[in-house]
């Protein structure tokens, strides 16, 4: 996407450097959202306070059929962070002039690793070593040799999915504005950016339920052994 306008392009045209920059906006306009939402709360919430609690109760809405609403409260923080660095990544593309950081391999890779090693991390800390992994090996002992290495295989293809259809999704965005925006520079059709808006809505969405999806799978030996 060099060839199309972008205002940190002004700064330098190094696609590294862009990439970056809009991760850094990404993150700090997040930051931005979430001091306000905070900076001064009241019983009765209105503003940024009152989007932001509505948007945790989604969430927890979200996670509590998947994982149990414990869970989900307890896993809120990962997944609502996830959820709105990747929505206002996903958003900011769509705004002439700056650059989807989701529409790079690198960033959605980093977010789907981060993923991979946690709810592997929790699997193992709720389960034990030997447990979590003990059920890689299906129910049946003499299939254990064949079901291991497929486990293993599909739970590293999950860094594949997550990464690689978020990065999908949003580049072949970024690619339909571009031409969208070449077609029509000064008088660019309303529809194809409510499309583009609901696409990235729908992207978070999907990595958010995953990462509640495989936080079950990792933790849901604990829980049905309580």
């Amino acid at each position: 996407m060099n060839e199309v306008f972008t205002f940190f392009g002004l700064l330098s045209e190094n696609h590294a450097f862009l990439i970056v920059a809009h991760t850094l906006l990404s993150a700090a306009l997040v930051l931005w959202f979430a001091k306000s939402a905070t900076s001064a709360m009241q019983i009765v919430p209105k503003g940024a306070q009152n989007v932001a609690e509505a948007y945790l109760d989604g969430v927890i809405t979200m996670g509590k059929d998947v994982i149990g609403e414990n869970n989900a409260r307890k896993y809120l923080p990962l997944v609502a962070t996830i959820g709105l660095i990747v929505f206002v990544a996903n958003v900011l593309g769509i705004i002439p002039g700056f650059e989807s950081p989701t529409g790079n391999i690198n960033f959605t890779l980093a977010l789907a690793l981060i993923v991979f090693i946690y709810y592997n991390y929790e699997g193992i800390r709720k389960n034990g070593v030997v447990s979590y992994f003990k059920h890689f090996m299906g129910p049946e002992p003499l299939l254990a040799p064949l079901m291991f290495p497929i486990e293993i295989v599909s739970h590293f293809s999950r860094i594949i999915s997550l990464s690689f259809r978020l990065f999908g999704n949003i580049k072949g965005d970024d690619l339909f504005l571009a031409v969208i925006l070449m077609l029509a520079p000064f008088v660019a059709p309303l529809a194809p950016f409510a499309l583009l808006t609901f696409s990235a809505l729908l992207q978070t969405f999907i990595f958010m339920i995953l990462t509640y999806v495989y936080l079950a799978g990792a933790v849901s030996l604990h829980e049905e052994s309580l």
